[in-house]
């Protein structure tokens, strides 16, 4: 694709959780090839640049991590402000919720942005039931009425239907010492993601939790593994508010072998895991899209959302099993043999694929790295 006669730099605005962000990575390399720059993103949360550290489609990361709090007194958001009155290039407003669209508004009006350099995902693909990818290219390839379309334009190679992540040599040397602390290193490692950004409450509230597998289930998977490969790693990992539930699940099993790690797989540690792991069973979780990203095998078990919309994608061909129960209500009406069955079939997938190729990594995810700069 030739470069456009005058690069600009798009802004892309979205306040997402983890996979929520990690689903704009199609958008962000469209919007680069098609305006020659790498974009600069304006978000909430400390891991998008750990995400897209050494990400070659995304330059500045601008954090608002205080956004609720009243501007008369929030000098992160009058920093926000000034930078966008600063921006010159096209914004591409990805959020799609209410009450964050109102506040995203009301910055770019008092950044005094006129709208004619804004495109907005609603207003683009209000109304549609497609999955979340084929949503946002179809975004990226409108134009804000400021600028030439027909300068910028965007072609067939530039559509990447499946998010991609990268990694760097220190990412995975780091990702290594680890597996060697953790006596992980020297069989196949299988990757389990019990919980969700809603386990932090396991104990009180968990049985309304729509994404809450029963520990008794987990069990019944973890000795499936041990059964079909008895020298593997098997690792429940988590964040720290869910060491809870995966000691609870490792203490079920009764097996010395089941590892339980919640707090110390940061994101790029944890991308360098999932590159090596076998496979992963993961419910609907952020975890799950960074799996598939990486190009893990994965098994993802699906509450009340429908895969439909969020389905995992990989962009290198691995294995990638979607189980819901039949109601779509809750994970909870999953069978544990149907998971299991599912797991075995991610081997069978891979032999009838001839996809055991020494390397998962895309070929094009080497590039600049990024700068963070939070708004705090």
């Amino acid at each position: 694709m030739e470069s456009p006669a005058s690069p600009l730099t798009p802004l892309v605005i979205r306040f997402g959780r983890l996979g929520d962000m990690l689903l704009q990575e199609p958008l962000l390399h469209l919007l680069r090839r098609r305006f020659g720059a790498p974009c600069t993103l304006l978000t909430r949360g400390a891991w998008t640049g750990e995400l897209y550290r050494c990400h070659p489609d995304v330059g500045a990361i601008r954090q608002l991590l205080r956004r609720h709090r009243l501007l008369a007194f929030s000098p992160e958001r009058w920093r926000a402000i000034a930078e966008l009155r600063r921006h010159r290039g096209p914004i591409y407003v990805s959020e799609d919720t209410r009450a964050s669209l109102g506040r995203i508004r009301r910055l770019l009006w008092l950044a005094g942005v006129p709208r004619e350099r804004c495109v907005f995902v609603n207003d683009v693909c209000r109304g549609t039931d497609e999955h979340w990818v084929d949503q946002l290219l179809r975004f990226g390839q409108t134009t804000p009425a400021a600028f030439d379309a027909a300068a910028y334009p965007w072609h067939a190679e530039d559509l990447r239907q499946a998010p991609r992540l990268c990694l760097d040599a220190s990412d995975r040397a780091d990702a290594a010492r680890w597996l060697e602390r953790r006596a992980l290193a020297n069989a196949p490692l299988v990757l389990l993601q019990p919980g969700n950004w809603k386990t932090r409450k396991w104990g009180r509230r968990h049985a309304l939790d729509p994404k809450f597998w029963p520990i008794g289930n987990w069990v019944e998977l973890l000795r499936a593994m041990r059964a079909d490969l008895p020298d593997a790693h098997l690792l429940l990992c988590g964040s720290q508010d869910e060491q809870p539930v995966l000691d609870a699940i490792r203490a079920a099993a009764h097996d010395c072998r089941v590892a339980a790690s919640g707090g110390d797989l940061p994101i790029r540690r944890l991308l360098g895991v999932m590159e090596r792991a076998h496979s992963m069973v993961s419910v609907d979780s952020g975890p799950a899209h960074m799996a598939a990203a990486i190009g893990c095998p994965l098994v993802t078990l699906y509450g009340h959302y429908s895969p439909r919309r969020w389905r995992r994608r990989s962009p290198c061909g691995q294995p990638v099993i979607d189980l819901c129960s039949d109601e779509r209500a809750t994970v909870a009406g999953i069978a544990a043999g149907a998971v299991i069955d599912a797991w075995r079939g991610l081997d069978r997938k891979r032999r009838s694929e001839n996809m055991a190729g020494p390397t998962r990594q895309p070929a094009d995810c080497a590039g600049a790295r990024g700068c963070v700069d939070a708004f705090a």
